[in-house]
């Protein structure tokens, strides 16, 4: 079986080594003369190679979509941003030309020069080849709904291609107030992967509906990760307090904007109970395969893919069909 991987990440650390360590250390990340706390995740984040293609063959996956593991170009003033991006995105589009039909890309962007940004979209869609765009949380502060980005929603949607919004370390007051103050390393796994990151991308996507900014691109396609970051499980409340209280300006109920240009990955979360409740939410035709390579292990995506509880054709459309769709993948 045809299998396509979404949310998969690499890195170019002697690009990113060229971002000011004080801008780094201020998003959140550690200094970058720190030693590394995951040296083995490190390696396999720089390799484009043979390690990891014997990992997607061992777990049977045909392609995988590529997208940079922070820090990037969007912690860059937006004089310098857009070089760097353009590196970054030259890069991969080399690695990906060294195996053609294993590898496909996700533009990185300089998300504080968004004019520069919908502009680098379109070289990279157009010119290298890559079926959309990978955003790492707040700029600055702002999400996607942020009038600045309006050139950056009308050139994606122009070129249907979709954005995948993916968590990223929440800005410093943040952190602070919501999960500061707790022993050893708690308040970090809390603000990140242990609940900041998931809350952060649900209020994204709400940002996005609530502002009026799908509305305003209802071509526009979204994509976001682990089984919905909780957005299932919170469907039928929002259903029920934003009936009430949706500005009157809004075009759709909150649930329609949902189901119509939202979809989702199973990236790093494989719980039959979870995913349960996405399918009898979203259904299968918005659904996507994801492994969140290589902080999540091919084989136990692949595992959890070999045993959901779901027809033959409602497997394949999540392990590849939504996908060569959405992505408009070649598969010949």
């Amino acid at each position: 079986m045809r299998i396509v991987a979404l949310e998969e990440h690499y890195a170019f650390p002697e690009l990113t080594r060229r971002i000011d360590a004080a801008a780094i250390v201020r998003r959140g990340f550690p200094p970058p003369d720190a030693p590394s706390v995951r040296p083995e995740i490190d390696a396999k984040l720089v390799d484009f190679g043979e390690t990891r293609r014997k990992g997607l063959d061992e777990a049977g996956i045909t392609v995988q979509v590529l997208s940079t593991s922070g820090p990037g170009a969007d912690l860059l003033p937006s004089s310098e941003g857009p070089a760097l991006a353009r590196e970054i995105n030259d890069g991969l589009a080399a690695r990906i030309a060294e195996h053609p039909g294993r590898y496909a890309g996700f533009a990185h962007l300089p998300l504080t020069a968004p004019e520069a940004s919908a502009d680098e979209l379109e070289r990279t869609v157009r010119k290298l080849g890559f079926v959309g765009a990978m955003v790492n949380g707040t700029t600055d502060g702002k999400f996607l709904d942020d009038p600045m980005f309006e050139p950056l929603l009308a050139r994606a949607e122009a070129l249907d291609v979709p954005i995948y919004i993916h968590p990223g370390i929440p800005p410093a007051a943040v952190r602070e107030a919501y999960f500061g103050g707790l022993p050893g390393p708690i308040s970090t796994a809390f603000a990140r992967a242990g609940w900041g990151w998931h809350a952060e991308v649900v209020v994204h996507v709400m940002r996005l509906i609530l502002s009026g900014a799908l509305d305003r691109h209802p071509k526009l396609q979204i994509v976001i990760g682990h089984l919905g970051e909780g957005i299932p499980a919170m469907l039928g409340r929002f259903e029920e307090i934003f009936a009430m209280a949706t500005p009157k300006f809004l075009q759709r109920r909150v649930q329609e904007t949902l189901l119509q240009q939202v979809h989702i990955t199973t990236s790093g979360f494989f719980h039959h109970t979870t995913f349960l409740q996405l399918l009898q939410t979203f259904g299968a035709d918005r659904i996507m395969f994801s492994v969140d390579y290589p902080y999540s292990s091919n084989m136990a995506a692949r595992k959890f893919l070999d045993e959901i509880e779901v027809s033959p054709a409602d497997r394949a459309k999540i392990a590849h069909g939504n996908a060569d769709r959405l992505l408009k993948l070649k598969t010949a």
